[in-house]
């Protein structure tokens, strides 16, 4: 193999048999070294195994932990934050400043978020809903599931969702009606995701039989790996963010303007948590790091959507 061989994002997640999102992770925090060809990153060979070598237990660049740091780091609290946007991660820092606890995440959708929520194995979901007859999101949801439990929504962000195409769009695809046009093949997200349910809500607007629609049973679990089918020529469409466009050799078509919200349980031992959480969100400081992101509006973050009694 030569010296200067390079991989792709796709083919670091193979190797490393983890994620994309993982991997544009480690891109975003500076861990792993990537340079672009057009819109494409790639990673040369000899980073990599950099990074490997300075990832392997007992490396000289770790630091061992000592019996009694790890039994520290054990005794602490932890909150279970669910969803896939990099905003719950920067959240989660914050949270762990704060409050001195230990954020782990889960990169759940939407519905299956809140769900593992109600059956107490999360803290603080995350949830993109749409709701057809009202045109908003989430709380028509929140209300119906969470009906004996006192909880508060709280907006996090704003951002736009609609259609990856192929470059160029050369189906010409402009309104969810186009997704009818003949030999016309998408790729799908997993049941319960916030995109799956905009797809599902706009099809029974517009009163589009699912089985129309050549791929509708093909699905992947992430903005990513959609955008990536796409891009790779199989499928010619998916739902999906914006923001995930910018990484990947497709184009965008925005549809809609969609509501980003956390929940979180009211009760007495989450009162500090709920407040530290609000604090954060409302913060000039947080807001300057999320809006530096791109792709976001962050006007009305932090704000009560709805709060149970």
């Amino acid at each position: 193999m030569p010296q200067d061989y390079s991989y792709t994002i796709e083919e670091v997640a193979q190797l490393l048999k983890v994620s994309k999102l993982t991997i544009y992770d480690l891109v975003k925090k500076e861990e792993l070294p990537v340079y672009r060809v057009g819109r494409q990153m790639r990673v040369d060979q000899e980073d990599l195994q950099k990074y490997i070598q300075k990832s392997k237990t007992g490396s000289s660049v770790k630091e061992v932990a000592t019996p009694k740091q790890v039994q520290h780091d054990s005794e602490k609290k932890k909150v279970i934050i669910s969803g896939q946007d990099l905003v719950l991660d920067l959240l989660g820092k914050y949270i762990e400043k704060d409050q001195k606890v230990k954020i782990l995440r889960s990169h759940e959708g939407s519905y299956n978020g809140v769900l593992a929520m109600y059956n107490g194995d999360c803290d603080i979901a995350s949830m993109h809903m749409y709701d057809g007859d009202t045109g908003e999101y989430n709380t028509s949801y929140l209300k119906k599931i969470f009906v004996s439990h006192p909880y508060i929504q709280i907006h996090l962000l704003t951002r736009m969702a609609g259609f990856y195409v192929e470059k160029g769009n050369p189906l010409g695809i402009q309104s969810f009606e186009d997704i009818t046009k003949p030999d016309l093949r998408i790729i799908n997200r997993e049941k319960g995701s916030g995109a799956r349910t905009l797809l599902d809500e706009k099809l029974r607007v517009h009163e589009i039989p699912r089985a129309t629609i050549l791929g509708y049973e093909d699905e992947e679990k992430s903005h990513l790996d959609v955008a990536s089918a796409v891009a790779q020529g199989h499928a010619q469409l998916a739902v999906g963010i914006e923001k995930i466009a910018k990484l990947v050799n497709v184009d965008f078509i925005p549809l809609v303007e969609e509501s980003y919200d956390i929940v979180l349980f009211k009760s007495p031992e989450n009162e500090q948590l709920v407040e530290t959480v609000k604090s954060i969100l409302q913060s000039s400081e947080f807001q300057d790091e999320v809006a530096a992101l791109g792709g976001y509006s962050i006007q009305n973050m932090g704000k009560v959507i709805y709060e149970s009694l």
